[in-house]
């Protein structure tokens, strides 16, 4: 069980740990840049890193951010924008190969989902896309592999889609950010919520009935029903889940606030 939440099944964090206003704000007065990752590891129970996205990293810094993180830590990765950015996704499999050898499975059990986030201007290609999701393997060197992907095209808001991600187990990332589309479908074994409403106004990012609201979804989720305030595209799945493992981000809106709303999400679920 997370001690941080309570709730064995789901994980809350930020983007990142490398931001200067949140030092002297998040982070402590004084606090060494190299043990900022050991300080947020401790008050969230999930981190995605987005470093993965620009570039490859090396096997030595994914043992490293393994070894300073709690025992019961999970990473979330951003797949690189080189498989994801192009205009045939059916080519990927050189970028997607590359980025499984970069030595991820450094992360051993902290290894959690792949967050593979694709442009705005990307429409749903049925036959392509399927393609792409083919490349995704289940496991690399013994290691289970969880992907989801990020859409942000309006075309994509079909049951069309939601079959195709069903088939293939991988789950279409849940949004609240204005302009893209809010897909609520349970696709996959688990539920990936990335939240980017967060305000400069609000105290804790979130007023506190909205993050009432997602504590409240994110236990449904993870008890594997589905949130009856969330409309989705397709019938539900015949068999009912047992449960799920859930992880929750705070990632952009007003990004100063990130780790207060985490925090607060995560007091909410304890």
């Amino acid at each position: 069980m997370s001690k941080a939440t309570g709730v064995s099944s789901v994980r809350v964090g930020i983007g990142g740990w490398v931001f200067e206003p949140w030092r002297g704000n998040f982070y402590p007065e004084g606090l060494v840049q190299s043990r900022e990752l050991e300080y947020a590891s401790r008050h969230v129970t999930s981190i995605e890193i987005n470093g993965t996205f620009y570039g490859t990293q090396k096997p030595a810094s994914f043992a490293r951010w393994h070894d300073e993180t709690p025992e019961h830590f999970v990473f979330a990765l951003k797949g690189p924008r080189f498989a994801t950015n192009r205009r045939v996704l059916a080519e990927a499999g050189p970028s997607i190969d590359k980025f499984l050898a970069s030595g991820l499975v450094e992360l051993k059990d902290k290894l959690g989902p792949i967050n593979w986030q694709f442009p705005p201007t990307k429409k749903f290609d049925p036959e392509d896309f399927a393609a792409f999701l083919a490349l995704l393997p289940p496991e690399y060197e013994g290691r289970p592999l969880r992907h989801a992907v990020e859409v942000r095209h309006e075309s994509f808001a079909v049951p069309a889609f939601v079959e195709l991600l069903r088939r293939h187990e991988v789950a279409a990332i849940v949004a609240d950010k204005d302009g893209v589309p809010h897909l609520h479908d349970v696709t996959a074994p688990f539920v990936y919520v990335r939240l980017q409403g967060a305000r400069e106004d609000r105290k804790l990012g979130y007023a506190p009935a909205d993050l009432d609201a997602w504590a409240e979804r994110a236990r449904t989720w993870a008890g594997g029903k589905a949130p009856a305030d969330l409309p989705c595209l397709a019938a539900s799945p015949a068999k009912a889940a047992r449960g799920r493992e859930v992880f929750v981000y705070m990632i952009n809106g007003f990004k100063p606030k990130a780790p207060a709303a985490a925090m607060a999400l995560i007091e909410r679920l304890g």
